[in-house]
């Protein structure tokens, strides 16, 4: 059953009413085509409307959407032969941050991204997608590895940020965190980001200092939360929305600024309503993206990395 968000209840009510016409002529005593066919296009035009101008608290709560594709998703739609890494060979395994070895439509590469869960043992078990200190350094580990290997860099972000637990911080988690953003921009290899849901802070970051960075259309990339920001402006988390009207968290906004490449369309009404379009469309953008630079030396990508960067803010 669709999971509606609060701006979605128009449409909800319109799905509502075709599906109890549906149940009364479960029989076949009615024929209701004809009013299924109206309410219908109703519904999708209404839809239509809805996500054609969706405010950036909006655009947020779709990105959060608990039927958005998780990464596992996505390895299972575009990656073959997929063999998991565990553990950052100090501390344990996080299993917030997966990643391994994949062949990506012919070409091996590896594949990292967080994993929020899909149900709430998953979501205990992946930690909510919000990485510890030994997630990022099995994050380094395996960009390391890829090096090493001449194997691309895929990444998979989607988090509302890294972990914030004292036990965290006991470990290292700024340190953590610096030393895999540092890893990105050291490759010399290409690496591709996606955003794919939430862009949180630096537990985002961590993975997203690629050479290409793209955004679905409905996800958000910002240094914080709107409630955290809310929090901090005003006192308030009731102020989320205003929050993420003025920090430009959309891929709209993001693109303009050049701080990402790419926005990725989603099926109307978002990635969530057909996950498998959805991963079929970023799929394409991330060959397009390995595609434009795998002509390119190891210190030329580092060069395109270095120069991506130091161009963001600059007038």
């Amino acid at each position: 059953m669709a999971t509606f968000l609060d701006f979605e209840k128009p449409i909800a009510e319109l799905q509502g009413r075709i599906d109890e016409l549906r149940e009364t002529a479960a029989d076949g005593a009615i024929d209701i085509d004809a009013d299924v066919a109206r309410l219908q296009a109703k519904s999708d035009a209404l839809l239509k409307s809805t996500y054609a101008k969706l405010t950036p608290w909006q655009k947020t709560q779709v990105a959060r959407h608990s039927d958005r594709p998780h990464f596992k998703n996505y390895v299972a739609g575009l990656f073959e032969e997929f063999m998991p890494l565990a553990g950052d060979r100090a501390f344990g395994d996080d299993q917030a941050i997966l990643g391994g070895f994949a062949t990506f439509r012919g070409k091996r590469v590896m594949v990292i991204g967080h994993e929020k869960g899909d149900d709430t043992a998953s979501r205990l078990k992946h930690n909510f997608g919000m990485g510890k200190p030994e997630g990022y350094r099995k994050a380094i580990r395996l960009m390391e590895l890829a090096d090493r290997f001449g194997l691309p860099v895929l990444t998979l972000v989607d988090t509302s940020g890294a972990f914030p637990g004292v036990q965290a911080e006991e470990r290292g988690q700024a340190e953590a965190i610096a030393r895999s953003t540092e890893a990105c921009l050291k490759l010399g290899v290409p690496m591709i980001a996606a955003v794919v849901g939430e862009g949180g802070s630096g537990g985002a970051i961590a993975l997203a200092a690629g050479n290409r960075v793209m955004m679905f259309e409905h996800a958000v990339y910002s240094v914080i939360s709107p409630e955290g920001s809310a929090s901090i402006l005003w006192r308030t988390a009731d102020k989320a929305s205003e929050a993420a009207d003025a920090m430009k968290i959309t891929a709209q906004d993001l693109e303009k600024l050049g701080v990402i490449d790419t926005i990725v369309s989603e099926p109307l009404g978002g990635a969530h309503r057909d996950p498998d379009a959805a991963i079929a469309a970023l799929g394409d953008a991330m060959e397009g993206a390995l595609m434009s630079l795998h002509n390119l030396s190891p210190d030329q990508l580092k060069l395109d990395r270095r120069d991506k960067f130091l161009a963001m803010g600059r007038l």
